[in-house]
């Protein structure tokens, strides 16, 4: 037990560590508490109703740490923001000077983070009118001015560049990814209702359902963990340079290390908000006067629940979908290929240049078949355990698993090479 807590009593010796450590405890603490400041002018009673009686709205909760069901103001969560990176993304494959500004170092990504905040914000002012509407269409707002609604709209669009702030202020002076670890909090400051909920309806449950479900989560985390930790390493050989009749550079071999998982969580996060559009146009079609919509809303929320068949099935595609679609923007083949050509390198039996960009290809497609099953079966897993256990309260379990286990195992190596590089320095000091 003392080798497991080593790391950390070690890092709360080191004053600048305990300092980033203290920094990111009080910068969460204070994500927490704004998430308990709502809005102003909701029905909180119907709103709580709402949820309580809409699994999907429920579901959306929970991914959000609890700040729906209060209407807080930072309820949009980063989504606007996890949007806006992907739009950048495409954009700097897209538009020449973007791909150019990339390739500046750090002055580059700093303007392309920039631009990506900027643009959050008109897609906090939308999704925030979108919020407006659906709880008008709900009731919850029957009678809102234009004052009450231009408040809503930019009290979410706040609390968005709020987080984003926030997000940036641990990234910079704290430990670990500042939005990952934002969205981290969010879904563990729900596991105290949902324990609360589930142990509830044990006296209705079986207690071999709770087993089966832990098991299943903890088959999860090691899973994630795997495939996190997951690696095809392909050889590349740099060739040997000669100067002036010398060699200066023998043969070096190293690997280019290619990851199952390559897109992270981003591609469940996208789906998300994707797969909920369905229902909440089939809940808005439901209550319109021509027939035709009218039934197409009903077929709509009928089959677009959390455990339907169909549901599960479009969640999954989704999911597959944008994991080959996010590996395609941020792994270029045929840019990789030119850099390792541009060193004097090459992969054992294989040509440089497009020769080896297929290769490349070739490899990323299968060992991202790999990955996106495996994140489209975490991300339906829930529904599944569902069905077969008949607990409710863990709609998004799997993956919250996922991002939970995904932040923890990035911020731990963030800490552990901090406390490498303070060991040598105290070491060069030494020496």
């Amino acid at each position: 037990m003392s080798n497991i807590l080593d790391p950390i009593i070690n890092a709360f010796k080191i004053a600048e560590l305990r300092r980033k450590i203290f920094i990111t405890v009080c910068i969460i603490i204070l994500f927490r508490i704004i998430a308990h400041i709502p809005v102003g002018g909701i029905d909180f009673v119907a709103l709580r109703n709402l949820f309580a009686s809409n699994q999907l709205l429920g579901l959306l909760d929970i991914f959000s740490g609890g700040t729906l069901v209060n209407f807080s103001i930072i309820s949009l969560g980063l989504n606007p923001y996890i949007n806006a990176s992907i739009i950048m993304q495409l954009l700097t494959m897209i538009v020449p000077s973007l791909e150019a500004l990339s390739k500046e170092g750090d002055y580059g990504r700093q303007k392309i983070n920039q631009y990506t905040r900027y643009l959050a914000v008109p897609l906090a002012v939308v999704q925030a009118i979108g919020m407006f509407v659906l709880l008008t269409n709900q009731g919850i707002l029957s009678s809102a001015t234009p004052i009450q609604i231009a408040a809503i709209v930019v009290g979410l669009t706040a609390g968005t560049v709020l987080l984003m702030w926030l997000g940036e202020l641990i990234t910079e002076y704290g430990i670990g990814n500042g939005i990952s670890l934002l969205i981290f909090a969010g879904i563990v400051s729900r596991i105290p209702v949902v324990v609360t909920q589930t142990a509830s309806i044990i006296e209705q449950t079986q207690i071999l359902n709770i087993l089966i479900f832990s098991a299943l989560s903890l088959a999860v985390i090691a899973a994630v963990v795997f495939i996190n930790e997951g690696r095809r390493q392909i050889s590349v050989q740099y060739a040997r340079r000669f100067v002036g009749g010398k060699i200066l550079k023998d043969d070096v071999k190293t690997y280019l290390p290619l990851r199952v998982n390559q897109a992270g969580v981003i591609p469940i996060i996208f789906a998300v908000s994707l797969v909920l559009v369905p229902s909440f146009a089939g809940q808005y079609l439901s209550n319109v006067n021509q027939m035709q919509l009218a039934f197409l809303g009903r077929w709509l929320a009928a089959n677009f629940g959390p455990t339907n068949l169909i549901y599960n099935l479009v969640y999954f595609l989704l999911v597959v979908g944008f994991t080959f679609f996010y590996t395609a923007v941020i792994f270029n083949p045929v840019k990789v290929s030119d850099e390792i050509k541009k060193y004097n390198g090459f992969i054992p039996g294989i040509r440089p240049g497009t020769a080896t960009a297929s290769y490349l290809n070739y490899i990323m497609v299968r060992v991202t078949l790999a990955g996106a099953i495996f994140l489209g079966t975490v991300a339906i897993l829930p529904s599944i355990a569902t069905q077969v256990t008949g607990i409710t309260t863990l709609v998004l379990g799997g993956t919250g698993l996922l991002i939970v286990v995904s932040v923890i195992m990035d911020t731990a190596k963030q800490f552990e090479s901090k406390l490498i590089e303070k060991s040598y320095e105290v070491f060069a000091r030494r020496s």
